[in-house]
Parts: structure tokens; C-alpha cells; sequence
């Protein structure tokens, strides 16, 4: 039963931290999740020790868990990494993009559109990470889909504070508008070189980032 219960609650505290709900720095409290879950403290203590091992959590020795925060050289270098990435697979989905890959970018970008004529900052969120789920998808490359969703769902609480900046969302959804263009017209180079800018992480976007976290993240005991 126990090992049953933790894939369950494992996948429950991810979608919490990629949703926001737990907060990078915040602290996870085995008692109170046990509580909350209705089980015992074994199979949260295990899905909490597989969400270390995805880069979601922090183990601290005598402290416990808490959701991952990077620290100002490590998200940067993150984003470079996240950056590098994308913009392969995007340069690879513009060679080999097939009929569905095609409709799955297209609904995914309209998604995100209406999203915003919506002003739903919520509804973007998934919408924005579907986008970039089907060029993963379009790559036809299996391993490097994995190490993308593998870094993405790592950084996705970052993606999502980036979000909340002021404007950030509309300079976003302008930026998948040319991303999509480049790739609809084959054009990997032009493709790459979209998504690699709309993906790092740097200057007035970097300080904007840190300035969220700080409010956001509740201050590590």
C-alpha cells in the first residue's frame, strides 16, 4: 500500500510546487503533509526524497526539506543551461516538424493567446508550458526531450514567478509569436535564436526575477 501512496503523493507536491502553491525556500513540513494526505510520515519522507532527486527539493541535514532556491549564480547558470537547451530543440522541431506537431504548437499558442485577451494570468501559465512541451515533442528526439522536461519542471517555479513581472506576459506571448513563425517556416537557426532570448534569464529580467523571489519565498528557518 505504502508504495502505492507515494508515486500519488509524489506527483501531488510537484504539481504544488509548479503551480506556486509551495513556494521556492519554503520549508516542507512531514507532520503537516502527513496530516494533510492522510497517511503516515514513511511515504511522504520517500516522495520527498525522489523530488530531491528531480532538483525540485532540498535536503538539508537536521532541517528537512525545502522547495529548491537557487541561489543568484545558479539560476543564471540554469537559464543558460535551459536556454542552450530549447533553442536545440527548436532548431531540430523546425527540420522535422510533422501535422500534429504543427496542431499541437498552433493550440498551444492559442491557448496562450486567449489566456491573455483574458487577462487569466493562471490559464498562461500551463498554456506557456505546453507550448514549449510540444517543440520538446516535435524534436523527434527522445533523449533530448527528456533532459528538456527533466530542466524544465526544475525550473518551472522560476518561470512562473518571471511571469508575474510587470508586463512580462505580453512581451512573452509576442515572443512565441516569433518562435512559431520560425518555425513554421523551417527556419532552425531563426528558431533557435528566438527561443535561446526568450528563455535566458538576464539583466532587468534577472533582477525583476530575484526582486519576485524575495517576496515570494518565505525566508528559510
Amino acid at each position: 500500500m505504502r508504495g502505492e501512496q507515494t508515486p500519488r503523493l509524489r506527483e501531488a507536491l510537484e504539481e504544488d510546487i509548479v503551480a506556486g502553491r509551495l513556494r521556492p525556500g519554503q520549508r516542507l513540513d512531514e507532520a503537516s503533509l502527513a496530516e494533510r494526505f492522510g497517511v503516515s510520515r514513511t511515504p511522504i519522507r520517500e516522495a520527498l526524497i525522489q523530488l530531491s532527486a528531480s532538483g525540485l527539493i532540498q535536503m538539508r541535514p537536521r532541517r528537512g526539506a525545502y522547495v529548491a532556491l537557487l541561489g543568484p549564480r545558479e539560476l543564471v547558470e540554469s537559464f543558460e543551461l535551459m536556454a542552450e537547451i530549447e533553442a536545440s530543440c527548436a532548431r531540430l522541431a523546425a527540420q522535422r516538424l510533422g501535422p500534429a506537431d504543427r496542431m499541437a504548437i498552433n493550440q498551444a499558442h492559442l491557448a496562450c493567446c486567449e489566456a491573455v485577451a483574458a487577462g487569466d494570468d493562471d490559464a498562461y501559465y500551463p498554456a506557456n508550458a505546453r507550448f514549449h512541451a510540444a517543440i520538446y515533442a516535435a524534436t523527434g528526439n527522445r533523449v533530448l526531450r527528456a533532459e528538456a522536461i527533466r530542466l524544465q519542471t526544475a525550473l518551472q517555479p522560476y518561470r512562473r514567478l518571471q511571469l508575474k513581472v510587470p508586463r512580462r506576459i505580453a512581451a512573452s506571448l509576442a515572443e512565441h509569436e516569433a518562435i512559431l513563425n520560425a518555425l513554421l517556416e523551417g527556419d532552425g537557426a531563426g528558431a533557435a535564436e528566438r527561443i535561446r532570448a526568450h528563455v535566458l534569464v538576464q539583466g532587468e529580467r534577472f533582477m525583476s526575477l530575484l526582486a519576485a523571489l524575495q517576496q515570494e519565498a518565505e525566508p528559510a528557518d
